[in-house]
């Protein structure tokens, strides 16, 4: 662990980032560039005393979890992140498994979508990153961890995860599901990751593994579907979905479909967060 580079790197990163980009007023009394240590702990979930140590080259070291959540608060470039994680004594996340980040250009990119549902997704399903909205919707998906990460693992192992969906179109959500992921197998042949987790739900799923057997292929694309919310009733959303160039992740974007449910979203974004189960 390099402490004194790791040190300024931070501060310097943390001195270039425009509060604005972040969602927080300059306002009148702000003398410094950039965000104040305080408000970097506030978006990545730390202790202000953490950031203090880590920026006086005095910190323990950073766990992967720690820093990725910094490469998001300081919009850090693909570049930029894998030079964190190298400072900070730990090997970059591998562009394909379980240490995961969202790119930073598609961070940057729910920054501007602003109140829109929208989400940084890999392509085994994934939720690398949420807009608030997402969060309100659906909850919070970035907590998850193990198996339990990907979409697929949970919608055939949990019936909870059903609640989302009506039942008439949980049919048609778990097909898309399997064909997807059948698209991303052949993409990725030979992929470790990808051969351990398609045996995992074999192995515990006698439906995914009856559905697998089927050999469809279907990569996610646009679609409309209904979700179906606990506080303020069914959403009708019109899905988009943006990939990057290597097919790795992409950005899922949720517009209203009908004038109901553009009323029901506005009036979620009054009533607040809902207890999800987890």
């Amino acid at each position: 662990m390099q402490r004194d580079e790791l040190a300024d790197f931070l501060r310097r990163r943390r001195e270039a980032i425009d509060p604005a980009d972040v969602g927080i007023a300059a306002g009148p009394r702000r003398r410094t560039a950039g965000l104040r240590r305080e408000e970097v702990a506030m978006l990545a979930g730390i202790s202000v005393d953490y950031v203090v140590r880590l920026e006086q080259g005095r910190s323990s070291q950073p766990s992967t979890q720690l820093l990725g959540a910094l490469a998001r608060t300081l919009r850090l470039t693909d570049d930029e992140r894998d030079h964190l994680f190298h400072l900070a004594g730990h090997r970059p996340p591998p562009a394909d498994g379980v240490a995961r980040l969202a790119r930073a250009g598609l961070i940057r990119m729910l920054d501007l979508l602003g109140d829109t549902p929208a989400m940084v997704m890999s392509d085994l399903g994934e939720i690398l990153a949420q807009t608030r909205m997402s969060v309100l919707m659906g909850g919070d998906h970035t907590r998850f961890t193990g198996d339990r990460r990907y979409h697929a693992y949970r919608w055939f192992t949990e019936p909870e995860a059903w609640a989302m969906h009506p039942l008439e179109q949980r049919e048609h959500h778990a097909r898309t599901l399997v064909a997807d992921l059948r698209a991303t197998a052949g993409r990725r042949a030979g992929d470790p990751v990808v051969e351990r987790l398609i045996a995992r739900l074999q192995a515990v799923s006698p439906e995914f593994a009856r559905r697998w057997a089927e050999h469809e292929v279907e990569v996610r694309r646009a679609d409309r579907k209904t979700f179906v919310h606990p506080r303020v009733g069914d959403l009708v959303m019109d899905c988009e979905t943006l990939v990057t160039p290597d097919l790795g992740q992409m950005l899922l974007v949720l517009t209203p479909a009908d004038s109901e449910t553009r009323e029901r979203l506005d009036l979620l974004r009054v009533v607040g967060t809902e207890t999800f189960q987890s």
